[in-house]
């Protein structure tokens, strides 16, 4: 275990999150991927083991700061110190504003920011007394300018962003890399393919993103020299408008 090092990849779905875990998997980092329920991790589990990695999944609500806690200590005792902490939960809902109950908002804030909250100071607290690591939070749209119907993630993402902020400028100094890559334009996954057919048709052109292409950002992010460090980055297709 001395020489091992590991990515904890929160929300590790299968396409970004999935991805990103396979990318660093294949340059010998121990993947530990999280998702609530544990049995829809071992396809992926399957697949970084196949190609000669190691892997571990973990089911474990992020919303929990017990398990949170438990999730980071076991990993640091059992597996290998956590080198790259990644946030990835979505949680992209819409609702107009008269449509949005208390319940929504609330659930949307917990899973998109106070998770990332609890996961960035449990990677923090681990990284600290070795100096060095990284921290990635996953951006969108949402974090940088409000639209119609999207207001509980608008609000979600702008206060993932502004606790990203305020990490790089506390952890940067410590050794710590922490970024913020803001991610514009619709992903290559099942949900855009069955439910936007027309923007799903761009594919061919590069009109939607690549998940492998946002993990080989990941990994260019984390392997920055430090005298050239990124906090944060856009990474949109070239058809988008912005």
């Amino acid at each position: 275990m001395a020489d091992k090092k590991a990515i904890l990849v929160i929300g590790a779905g299968d396409a970004t999150g999935g991805a990103i875990a396979q990318r660093f998997a294949r340059e010998g980092y121990v993947a530990c991927v999280t998702r609530r329920s544990a049995d829809k991790l071992q396809p992926l589990v399957d697949r970084i083991r196949a190609a000669g990695g190691e892997a571990h999944g973990f089911g474990s609500d992020a919303r929990k700061e017990e398990e949170m806690v438990a999730l980071v200590q076991k990993i640091e005792a059992e597996i290998a110190p956590i080198e790259v902490a990644v946030f990835n939960i979505g949680a992209n809902v819409r609702f107009g504003i008269a449509e949005t109950t208390a319940r929504v908002y609330y659930k949307v804030w917990e899973m998109a920011c106070f998770a990332g909250f609890l996961m960035g100071r449990e990677a923090a607290k681990a990284m600290l007394p070795r100096g060095r690591g990284t921290i990635i939070f996953t951006g969108a749209t949402a974090s940088l300018r409000g639209r119609e119907g999207f207001a509980a993630f608008a609000g979600a993402k702008h206060g993932l962003r502004a606790l990203a902020q305020s990490m790089a400028r506390e952890l940067w100094p410590k050794g710590i890399h922490v970024a913020h890559p803001i991610v514009d334009g619709a992903i290559d996954t099942e949900f855009i393919r069955s439910n936007f057919p027309e923007r799903y048709a761009t594919r061919a052109q590069g009109g939607i993103v690549d998940p492998a292409h946002i993990a080989e950002l990941y990994w260019q992010l984390h392997m920055q020299p430090r005298d050239a460090w990124t906090h944060e980055t856009e990474v949109r297709p070239w058809m988008e408008a912005w």
